[in-house]
């Protein structure tokens, strides 16, 4: 398959597979770039009575942690950080190539991301600490990846003013947030893990999966203005 090049080709590439249920990743082994897709799918049904579910850390994080969280300020940084090797493994799916094309989907207005910032006490200046990021496509998101930059405690015991520890989580948080309030209907997590499963992500068959996406995929619902509503004492 010739890989598209230019802007305009890339985001109909893309979106396209989106609309099929595939979703490009690089082997980090061999090079290759391929479109994939899973089978059972996890996904966030944003239309359910209980369709995400916020977990009693996180929900401290947001009230305690004061991240500044904002939307596609700082997209490609977003994508970088979460191509940055892991503590646990040193290999990602996300090439430059990638990047490249996701970048491109951003520009066209089809990529997204949430973002969380901490000043640094000493110069004010914003810093990069967590993130997600994703495609849309009619009322369904499709969550690719996030990342957070945790710091270790101060002697003090204190934590460091740039910990982005939870960042990540207070992102997805806000993210299916502000899809709920916009109306989409569909997360689509990709492959359920304990992570994300603790939120409500859930596995379906593979053409429950397609039945659900050909609906969302056409309504008129845009990703409009991010705006972070207060999170309530609980």
């Amino acid at each position: 398959m010739e890989l598209p090049t230019d802007d305009k080709m890339i985001v109909e590439v893309l979106l396209q597979a989106y609309r099929l249920g595939a979703f490009p990743m690089a082997d980090p082994d061999t090079g290759a770039l391929n479109f994939y897709t899973s089978n059972p799918r996890g996904v966030f049904l944003l239309e359910s009575d209980n369709p995400f579910h916020t977990p009693r850390s996180v929900r401290r994080a947001i009230r305690s942690r004061g991240f500044e969280i904002r939307a596609d300020t700082d997209f490609e940084n977003v994508i970088r950080a979460c191509a940055a090797p892991r503590r646990d493994d040193d290999k990602s799916w996300i090439d430059e190539r990638i990047i490249d094309w996701f970048t491109a989907l951003h520009r066209a207005g089809h990529a997204h991301s949430v973002e969380a910032w901490r000043p640094d006490t000493e110069t004010g200046e914003p810093h990069l600490v967590g993130g997600v990021y994703g495609v849309v496509l009619g009322a369904a998101f499709f969550g690719e990846s996030m990342f957070h930059r945790p710091r270790p405690r101060l002697p003090s015991g204190e934590r460091h003013p740039l910990d982005g520890t939870d960042a990540s989580k207070v992102c997805l948080t806000r993210l299916v947030e502000h899809l709920t309030r916009q109306g989409f209907t569909l997360f689509d997590a990709q492959l359920v893990n304990p992570h994300i499963a603790r939120y409500g992500c859930v596995n379906i068959d593979h053409e429950e999966y397609m039945s659900l996406l050909t609906e969302a995929v056409d309504l008129p619902v845009e990703w409009g203005e991010f705006q972070v509503q207060p999170q309530p004492d609980c």
